[in-house]
């Protein structure tokens, strides 16, 4: 993969890593390179860039390798709130400090 100067480099990192784990999954299931791309839809080309962890390719590309792996699951929580420990945080912190009734629900009863 050619560096790509504007991602930073810890992206850069983490797609060369998923490429990578892409490239020993496929491996540890026998399957060879042009089977995997042809059940996930794409040339053989795309699929090597994937496993170099091209960043030019698609999140689509990844997540159809993903499939034929059986790692599709693994997407579901990727972004899963229960793993986004900054947001659960800041949103804690604008949660109001106490809940008025309104005066319209309050003459209501």
């Amino acid at each position: 993969m050619l560096s790509n100067p504007h991602l930073p480099i810890p992206v850069q990192k983490a797609l060369r890593k998923l490429g990578q784990d892409i490239c020993d999954a496929r491996r540890r299931r026998r399957i060879p390179m042009a089977l995997m791309a042809e059940r996930a839809g794409m040339a053989r080309t795309t699929l090597s860039k994937i496993e170099k962890g091209d960043p030019g390719v698609s999140l689509g590309g990844y997540a159809s390798v993903l499939f034929v792996l059986g790692l599709t699951e693994r997407l579901h929580d990727l972004v899963d709130a229960n793993h986004d420990l900054v947001g659960r945080q800041l949103e804690e912190e604008s949660l109001p400090k106490r809940i008025r009734l309104s005066r319209k629900s309050h003459s209501g009863e």
